[in-house]
């Protein structure tokens, strides 16, 4: 009889996968049945932001996300420290045009 848990997934990654891309900004936006999380490379004085990855999901898939990442952050808190963000949270963009979305660089 097997004993591997049937409810584990195996996971392979490439290797320009692992590498990761870097953000330091997340823009979320979404419709009836998506959530967008587009992130995003700011660097001051250097021209528009290039977003660097988009990563669509259900509605459901996107809570998952958020309680899984609230679970890691406390998880982290209670290793290292209190994460002090330096800027508020951005809100959503209202979708009156590119220039909506807050620059965390320019206070």
């Amino acid at each position: 009889m097997d004993n591997k848990n049937p409810n584990e997934i195996k996971i392979d990654i490439s290797p320009e996968v692992a590498g990761g891309v870097y953000s330091n900004l997340a823009v979320i936006s979404h419709s009836p049945n998506e959530f967008f999380v587009d992130f995003i490379s700011l660097v001051p004085n250097m021209g528009p932001a290039r977003v660097q990855s988009r990563v669509i999901m259900s509605p459901e898939n996107a809570k998952n996300l958020m309680l899984t990442l609230r679970d890691n952050i406390a998880k982290y808190e209670k290793i290292f420290g209190e994460i002090k963000p330096k800027q508020p949270v951005c809100p959503a963009p209202s979708g009156k045009g590119p220039d909506d979305i807050p620059n965390p660089f320019m206070a």
